[in-house]
């Protein structure tokens, strides 16, 4: 049975830090192209950052270039969302997301509110 299990988030006040992990089991995650996407209220789900297989190509979305790092550790099976200098407008639930050819898995999702 395929999981994806997020852990990391949190409430923070603008400008602080906070690092999401996501851990992966029932997939040959090497294999996946990994990412992270995001849902505020109200809004549509947003891709937030992305990484290949191997870490090859790594996309972000403009509105967290600078601020966010993704990585990988595939002999973890664990894909990583650091961010750096939140602001309020990344409220949001974040959820990691495998996918591969024609298959594709989400995770459940975890609050990340920045907030003074």
């Amino acid at each position: 049975q395929v999981q994806l299990a997020e852990s990391g988030g949190g409430s923070v006040q603008p400008g602080e830090s906070l690092r999401l992990s996501c851990a992966a089991s029932g997939i040959t995650f090497r294999t996946y192209v990994m990412s992270w996407h995001r849902q505020a209220p109200g809004k549509e789900r947003e891709l937030v950052a992305s990484i290949t297989s191997t870490g090859g190509i790594i996309n972000y979305a403009d509105s967290v270039k600078g601020r966010f790092t993704i990585s990988r550790d595939n002999a973890k099976n664990t894909v990583y969302l650091q961010m750096n200098s939140l602001k309020p407008e990344d409220t949001a639930v974040y959820s990691c997301n495998a996918k591969r050819a024609l298959s594709a898995f989400w995770g459940q999702g975890i609050q990340v509110t920045v907030s003074s």
